[in-house]
């Protein structure tokens, strides 16, 4: 039985599942779980994730969610999948987990606060906050401040100095990824300033092609999208008028 993957491709860690399945030949079906259609809080999809969030697999009888998670047993339960993604050198592995780790509290909090209250909320309905969206911006920048002073600032073109890409730089590039959705003068006024972060998402994304860009392809529709939807005058001041096509971005 193939391994069954759950998630929306608007996810930032669902692509990176997606992505890792891909670019190591793992064969796998990706069951899409809408979360505008709040598909992730149906009691058929609790059964899979008791947490009601994505991405989640079910590989045979074992059932597992939390992307980082889910990478790492990727990376060990399926054959062929490279040293580099997430080596067996112990210490390595050790290296890898505190990035992991530290990505959730500090540039997965900035980045999906901001995202959320700068842009992607009238699409969901909901106002947007500029403090909160100010706040997020803050922790984002610092996060990003600090991915290029600590784990970018060795020789290696990824974290940690190493010359190929591991599970976490995989991860926090989909993450970083989610700024394509603000205005490109906010995307750039943020990133702009981390040279080094820029080219790590450049050559990540190279090492990763061409299943990036066909996993990201949904992340550029939506953003064209919310494009179209401002300049119709169905997103105004903050809010999304009730005739917008909402459930189909």
């Amino acid at each position: 039985m193939a391994l069954k993957v759950y998630a929306d491709r608007m996810s930032q860690p669902s692509r990176a599942v997606i992505i890792f399945c891909k670019i190591n030949g793992i064969d796998f079906e990706e069951v899409r779980i809408d979360l505008p259609k709040r598909q992730h809080l149906t009691p058929e999809f609790r059964e899979i994730n008791p947490m009601r969030q994505i991405p989640a697999i079910v590989d045979g009888r074992f059932k597992l969610s939390e992307s980082h998670a889910i990478l790492i047993y990727l990376a060990c339960v399926f054959p062929g999948v490279a040293d580099h993604w997430y080596p067996a050198d112990l210490f390595k592995r050790a290296k890898i987990h505190s990035v992991l780790d530290w990505h959730h509290l500090n540039l997965r909090r900035g980045s999906a606060t901001y995202v959320l209250n700068s842009v992607l909320a009238p699409a969901l309905g909901l106002p947007l906050n500029p403090t909160a969206a100010a706040e997020g911006e803050k922790i984002l920048s610092a996060s990003l401040a600090k991915i290029e002073s600590v784990w970018l600032k060795g020789s290696g073109r990824f974290l940690l100095g190493s010359s190929q890409p591991s599970i976490a730089d995989l991860s926090l590039v989909c993450e970083i990824m989610q700024l394509e959705m603000a205005d490109e003068k906010d995307r750039d006024r943020i990133l702009n300033p981390h040279k080094r972060v820029l080219k790590w998402i450049d050559d990540t994304k190279n090492a990763t092609r061409p299943h990036f860009d066909e996993v990201h392809s949904t992340l550029y529709k939506v953003k064209e999208k919310l494009k179209q939807l401002r300049s119709d005058g169905i997103i105004e001041t903050g809010s999304i008028k009730k005739t917008a096509p909402v459930s189909k971005m």
